[in-house]
């Protein structure tokens, strides 16, 4: 099983649609689209547009997509076991995410090509792509004129 957890040996029909909006929950919600909008920046600010899989950091000092949220963020990314299958919870809380938004992301990074591509660039490319497709567009100011469209 991957650090992101997801299998599809235990859960029924039911969890997996309960799980999916807990996701889709977190990927919108405030907290949510507040730290995709710093998981991009942190992207975009590495020297190396490089990402490794399955660990937040290696030994070199190459990172995952959370790992370099990590970085951004100062958050030591050492404290965390991802082989333990309960890191999702106390990661999420020093990344200010829910656990299924540390999930998720773990798998996007780790997980979703059917290829399980090894190249490093190949997949920061992938997943900074997924990160600017989750970040909805700002929403205007409350009491600001609004054209006629969108009424």
């Amino acid at each position: 099983m991957s650090r992101s957890g997801y299998t599809d040996d235990y859960l029924t029909e039911w969890q997996m649609i309960c799980w999916r909006g807990a996701v889709t929950r977190a990927i919108k919600g405030k907290r949510g689209q507040v730290f995709l909008r710093e998981l991009l920046a942190a992207l975009d600010a590495m020297p190396e547009k490089a990402l490794i899989s399955s660990q937040l950091r290696d030994e070199q000092g190459d990172v995952c997509a959370l790992g370099a949220a990590c970085a951004k963020k100062e958050v030591d990314p050492t404290a965390f076991d991802v082989e333990d299958e309960d890191h999702h919870d106390p990661l999420g809380r020093a990344l200010g995410i829910a656990p299924a938004l540390v999930a998720e992301i773990e798998y996007v990074n780790d997980d979703s090509d059917y290829r399980r591509e090894q190249d490093p660039f190949n997949r920061y490319a992938r997943v900074r792509k997924w990160v600017e497709q989750h970040i909805a567009p700002p929403s205007p100011a409350a009491g600001a004129p609004t054209t006629k469209g969108d009424r």
